[in-house]
């Protein structure tokens, strides 16, 4: 199997060290590169073509943000973790709007970030359980900044269904098998529901799903479900990734 290689990007040398330190202890992984800033960062992720990038927020000559756009721009299969100092909501809401499929406290990265970068290995979501929770109840009382999406209603009965299998971690030849179509029929179903909702990547389809009932809020009976129908290189994140209860905290 190959190592998976990681990008990390963080103006605080002993910071990044850090980091480094704790992700090369993992097997399989190593650290492909190092930046001390966002356009650098920018730049080893188009060179180097790592993984997984993990991106301070802060960073000079371009910021976190800013840089995970860019990345994702020029390599969208690149899974990008954000680190900060703070939790504001508007700075998480920010983390997803940028693409990014994860966000660390940097106070908590010695404890997270592992777990974190094995989940965005695995086209997981990741926020630590705090901010998670944060975000979760937010969503579920319809104090989110996604009011500019689209509505359910727009949504045709298969385009809804489509939603709950992608949702429960099928991926595109999974829920055409399941709904007896062609996968090009079902590449169009859900290009048309990305293209109605107005979203553009798979953790703003499951964010705006819970918030709107498409999906139920995630019990324990969904878990299973999710994991045993996923492919661990095109999962979308499942119904049991959104709980705050769940013990690998992803969202």
């Amino acid at each position: 199997m190959a190592a998976v290689r990681i990008l990390v990007a963080d103006d605080d040398e002993l910071a990044r060290r850090g980091v480094c330190a704790v992700l090369e202890t993992h097997a399989g992984w190593e650290i492909c590169g190092e930046a001390a800033n966002g356009r650098e960062a920018v730049e080893k992720a188009r060179e180097l073509k790592p993984d997984v990038v993990v991106l301070d927020i802060g960073m000079p000559r371009l910021n976190g943000l800013d840089a995970t756009r860019r990345i994702l721009r020029e390599h969208p299969q690149q899974r990008v973790l954000l680190l900060s100092i703070t939790e504001s909501e508007q700075e998480v809401e920010e983390v997803l709007k940028a693409g990014a499929r994860g966000f660390v406290l940097k106070s908590e990265t010695a404890k997270d970030v592992t777990a974190a970068v094995e989940a965005l290995h695995r086209n997981r979501i990741f926020f630590n359980s705090q901010v998670g929770k944060m975000v979760l109840t937010r969503l579920l009382t319809g104090n989110c900044v996604s009011t500019r999406h689209g509505r359910v209603s727009s949504l045709t009965a298969r385009e809804r269904e489509v939603v709950e299998l992608l949702t429960e971690g099928l991926n595109t030849k999974a829920v055409a098998a399941r709904l007896g179509v062609s996968v090009k029929t079902a590449e169009t179903h859900r290009s048309n529901l990305m293209r109605k909702l107005g979203l553009h990547r798979l953790s703003e389809l499951v964010l705006y799903a819970v918030r709107n009932k498409i999906i139920v809020e995630p019990t324990p009976s969904s878990s299973s479900k999710g994991s045993s129908s996923s492919s661990s290189e095109d999962a979308w994140p499942t119904r049991a990734d959104l709980s705050p209860g769940n013990p690998n905290r992803l969202i």
